[in-house]
């Protein structure tokens, strides 16, 4: 199973993502934003307050994204450092 082990929000409303594998993958959540619980995210200044949480990313309010999701909705970033951390923001 995947896991998320570092991330690093964007000011596209995109998340860079290390995951367990050493795969790096940018996933798009704009899709996502105007989904009931996910509208929060929004705010820019609360989107960039994601952080690791068993394996997959969590905001403040516990909206969360399996890693599974992650990983699959994803696209590769190639020859990238991406600058994830495993705290979440740099």
């Amino acid at each position: 199973m995947k896991k998320v082990v570092a991330v690093k929000a964007n000011d596209d409303f995109s998340l860079d993502l290390k995951f367990n594998d050493n795969s790096t993958r940018r996933f798009d959540a704009r899709p996502y934003l105007d989904f009931g619980m996910f509208n929060e995210l929004k705010d820019i200044k609360y989107f960039k307050q994601v952080r690791i949480a068993y394996g997959t990313v969590q905001w403040p309010h516990e909206q969360d994204i399996s890693p599974d999701t992650l990983y699959l909705e994803s696209q590769p970033i190639e020859g990238s450092k991406n600058g994830a951390s495993a705290g979440g923001n740099p």
